[in-house]
């Protein structure tokens, strides 16, 4: 390979923390920066840092991704109040994903990674299964409130022309807790699109699940957009494209999925997807094994790892133990960002160097050579289980072999 390839335009970089900010700082050490003339414009989301800029960080960092196109992230933390006491926060910020996915309005599609040598738990499973996630409002927007006395909590809709509807959520003869949770039929139609589109262009079936039974306005709301885009737009697409779309339960899909040979789209509500990308990935084998993009409806990108910031790992770092953390995920998310601006930006190189990233780093498992967490998964007869840097440093001997 001569000189290193050139980006035209820059990524938007979102650094994080724990154990994923060291992993992120050697990938780039390692594997892009001497083969790519990286151009990123850099957001620190480490938890200090959106901290202390009350989380402006993030919002900048969001609307950098909607002026940029492609963004890659870092896994960070969504403090609890363990966090905001460890970390001495100001308060308990945000989730930072959830603040994104705001901004842009996007969907969130996850799949798992597939290693020949790593066999499913769910043994019928043969093909990925992509969740699809909606990506605005439920709980990542909520408003809660602690219920200290007896009283009556009521749901209040003030009208533009000042008409107030009242609904009571309930009496309360003690202490207790409220939630409060919206959605918009914009971002809903955003989302079903997103989905329709993506089982399109990856020619799957669609399945789409909620809990209509119970949330008989909410969660209906998303059943009938869904079926009404499906009618007006999408069903002579699919048929012609020879895929599916159809409704089910959450739990009768939860049963239907175990039973699949997997090769489908699932799209899920916000918190449904969160958890079930979770069950997916580790049935698959790992959630370092997972891909995470979240799409916007006017084709914006910001890719990441699925998982969170190896907690653990890092407090063994802090005291200069080895560690043997899995950066396969985290490499993904660079991957993929770097074809994604490849392709927006007519950069083949680029393109068919991240391709030969991913193959080297599944290339480099398949020969044996991995992280504990992958040793432990794996049915090769001899392995070697290295250090989080030494694992990247094989990727890097296979990489050159590829090159």
């Amino acid at each position: 390979m001569i000189g290193k390839i050139q980006m035209k335009i820059p990524i938007v970089e979102m650094d994080g923390d724990e154990m994923t900010r060291i992993i992120w700082k050697l990938i780039k050490e390692i594997l892009l920066e001497p083969y790519v003339d990286l151009k990123t414009e850099y957001y620190d989301l480490g938890i200090k840092n959106r901290d202390k800029t009350e989380d402006q960080v993030t919002v900048d960092a969001a609307y950098a991704i909607k002026k940029y196109g492609v963004g890659v992230k870092c896994a960070t933390i969504t403090p609890n109040a363990e966090r905001v006491k460890e970390y001495n926060l100001k308060k308990m910020w945000k989730s930072p994903n959830g603040t994104i996915r705001a901004i842009l309005d996007g969907t969130v599609f996850r799949t798992p990674i597939i290693i020949e040598s790593i066999k499913p738990l769910v043994k019928t499973w043969k093909k990925p299964i992509t969740i699809a996630r909606h990506a605005y409002g439920d709980i990542y927007k909520d408003v809660e409130y602690r219920v200290e006395n007896k009283g009556k909590a009521e749901l209040v809709f003030v009208s533009k022309s000042g008409e107030v509807t009242k609904q009571t959520i309930h009496e309360f003869e003690g202490p207790g807790v409220i939630l409060g949770m919206h959605n918009t039929d914009e971002s809903i139609k955003s989302f079903a699109r997103a989905c329709f589109n993506y089982a399109l262009d990856t020619k799957q079936d669609l399945w789409f699940a909620t809990k209509d039974t119970i949330s008989k306005i909410y969660d209906h709301r998303f059943k009938d957009i869904f079926q009404e885009i499906y009618e007006n737009e999408y069903k002579e697409k699919f048929e012609e494209a020879g895929i599916k779309y159809f409704y089910t339960l959450i739990d009768d899909a939860v049963a239907r999925i175990v039973r699949s040979e997997g090769g489908m789209i699932w799209a899920c509500k916000n918190y449904d997807g969160d958890v079930m990308s979770d069950m997916v990935a580790t049935a698959f084998g790992s959630l370092a094994m997972m891909t995470s993009v979240l799409v916007s409806p006017d084709g914006k990108y910001e890719f990441e790892a699925a998982h969170g910031t190896v907690t653990r790992h890092y407090y063994k770092y802090l005291k200069g133990e080895e560690t043997s953390t899995n950066s396969i995920a985290t490499i993904f998310a660079w991957t993929g960002a770097l074809k994604k601006r490849g392709e927006l930006d007519g950069i083949e190189d680029l393109v068919n160097f991240a391709d030969k990233l991913e193959k080297a780093s599944l290339q480099t498992i398949e020969k044996g050579i991995m992280t504990k967490d992958l040793a432990m998964l794996s049915d090769l007869p001899n392995k070697t289980v290295v250090n989080t840097e030494s694992f990247l440093i094989e990727i890097k001997k296979t990489l050159e072999e590829i090159l």
